[in-house]
């Protein structure tokens, strides 16, 4: 984690995400955007508003009382300013118990026809020096290209130096990326992914997790997980103390431990630091999320939670629907 010492960093920091605001969001001149904060990321929260302020659109910042913390619902504050906004930045710090909050927040914001930029967890350091000061034109050209060879695709295996080692359907599963975000959508800020909803009842193997968790940082020791029929049913770790806090979250209700996301990582300035919202966007990783998808094409799981389990270095084999076979990643890159 780099220490902010120069001035012009945040000048520079501020040019990046208008850039990824304008590319991303589509924030133009008169869009009405709420940027929704805490006290802990006040700095990344003010670099958004100048940032949307530049590209001529009406901003408007809403604090999440820290003395709530962390929310189980949305505060009525809140609700209150949803009214206006075509545009909503989510650039708050993230509680593992959060996540149902989280969910109630997106869903209220995509069903205004808004368009989301879901940032919880950000810090100044992606911000300023890391994923997003992206070339996101690029990282677009190279997600769009990749999600063209899914098109067909049946099923998709895929195995990692870690002993990952799994099957599961994405038949008429479309892809989706966070670098461009229609309205009525949602994308993670920093950006740098595409991922489809599988058919929930079709993963089978194991997860051998050698990156990171979900609001719970790197692995100290793999994690691996055994799923039958699209349904996590065991873990294994030697790592002290985790399980029980996976079972915790894991088991909010009966569609959490149901596969809800296949991902794959494509941001080159994204690092594995131990915070998933940039170490999914990380080069060549991809993770499995159990649990929602509801907001992704054909999504069937309902569960209110969605925890995201991180793995590098995949192979990933497509079999498509004319019988044929394809090697679109090999050892973490894109063949």
């Amino acid at each position: 984690m780099r220490t902010v010492t120069n001035p012009g960093d945040i000048g520079q920091g501020v040019r990046g995400v208008e850039t990824a605001l304008k590319v991303v969001l589509h924030v133009k001149e008169g869009d009405e955007v709420l940027v929704i904060t805490d006290d802990k990321r006040a700095e990344v929260g003010e670099i958004f508003v100048k940032s949307a302020k530049m590209l001529g659109a009406n901003v408007t910042t809403y604090k999440l009382p820290d003395n709530m913390r962390p929310l189980m619902d949305i505060p009525p504050e809140l609700v209150n300013a949803f009214k206006k906004p075509n545009v909503f930045i989510n650039a708050f710090s993230g509680y593992a118990e959060e996540t149902p909050f989280r969910i109630k927040l997106t869903d209220i914001e995509m069903e205004m026809g808004a368009r989301v930029g879901h940032a919880p967890g950000i810090t100044m350091d992606m911000v300023l020096y890391g994923p997003m000061q992206a070339d996101y034109k690029a990282m677009a050209d190279k997600a769009y290209s990749l999600m063209d060879r899914f098109q067909g695709a049946i099923d998709v295996h895929v195995t990692a130096p870690s002993g990952t080692d799994f099957t599961l359907s994405i038949k008429g599963r479309d892809f989706q990326t966070d670098v461009d975000i229609p309205l009525g959508a949602i994308g993670n800020l920093p950006a740098g992914e595409i991922w489809c909803a599988p058919i929930e009842d079709s993963m089978n193997g194991v997860i051998v997790c050698d990156g990171s968790i979900g609001d719970l940082g790197n692995v100290k020791e793999p994690l691996t997980m055994r799923i039958v029929d699209g349904r996590l049913v065991a873990m294994e770790t030697k790592e002290k103390g985790i399980l029980a806090r996976l079972e915790t979250y894991l088991s909010v209700d009966d569609m959490a431990k149901v596969v809800g996301e296949l991902g794959i990582g494509l941001n080159p300035n994204a690092k594995l630091v131990g915070n998933l919202l940039e170490d999914e966007k990380a080069g060549r990783t991809a993770h499995i999320a159990f649990g929602r998808n509801t907001d992704m094409p054909g999504g069937r799981n309902m569960s209110q939670t969605h925890r995201d389990f991180l793995f590098r270095e995949p192979t990933m084999v497509i079999t498509y629907e004319d019988g044929r076979t394809e090697v679109v990643i090999r050892d973490g890159d894109i063949t």
